[in-house]
């Protein structure tokens, strides 16, 4: 989920949103992390889901379903909105929630 984060954010960095309604390279690629993400959070244990009901699990799969089975529905604008106001709280709510890395030493 943090890596689908990630490159939503590399994707659409220092991007207006002209250029990425524009870019449908870019809104694809996006779509692509979104649908990765909520597929993620679709695999995430019920448990450990109601162990972190500050993260929106059901959103976040709801944005999954729609970009995969209603992609005709799809409003770029409310997409632009979760990249540029949720997304990086998202990942604020799930960084801490990740095992430490291995020690290299």
């Amino acid at each position: 989920m943090v890596q689908a984060i990630h490159r939503i954010q590399e994707f659409t960095a220092n991007l207006p949103f002209e250029n990425y309604v524009e870019s449908l390279l870019v809104q694809s690629a996006v779509e692509r992390q979104f649908m990765i993400l909520g597929e993620a959070a679709r695999r995430i244990s019920d448990e450990f889901r109601q162990v972190h009901p500050e993260i929106a699990w059901r959103r976040i799969i709801g944005l999954r379903n729609v970009l995969t089975h209603r992609y005709d529905a799809v409003r770029q604008e409310r997409v632009w909105t979760i990249i540029t106001s949720e997304l990086n709280d998202l990942l604020l709510q799930l960084e801490p929630l990740l095992p430490p890395l291995p020690d290299d030493r």
